[in-house]
């Protein structure tokens, strides 16, 4: 069973919190109906501001486009496209061979 009151606190709904104990206090009749409802707006809180977190550090890193070896061009570089190929599958791992 969740611990609403300790997620709303980590999530610092404070106000929030203290409501929940107050409807509590009325008894398990009071909040049935409701409890699913909190649960799933606290899930959904939780993944939002997951997802905002990595969005946000993405930004800060100021990281350069992202970029695959699915779109990249290798009749305008010198790399062994092969050889490139070859390393991204990481098959030598299996074996534990180093394949510098």
């Amino acid at each position: 069973m969740r611990d609403l009151m300790a997620e709303l606190k980590e999530l610092r709904l404070h106000g929030m919190a203290s409501a929940w104990e107050e409807l509590a206090s009325q008894g398990e009749a009071s909040t049935a109906s409701s409890k699913w409802l909190l649960e799933h707006l606290l899930q959904q809180e939780h993944a939002d501001r997951a997802v905002r977190s990595v969005n946000h550090q993405m930004n800060m890193a100021k990281l350069p486009i992202h970029r695959d070896l699915a779109g990249f061009d290798f009749s305008a570089s010198s790399a062994d496209a092969r050889v490139v190929r070859d390393l991204s599958s990481l098959e030598f791992t299996d074996t534990a061979q180093n394949d510098v």
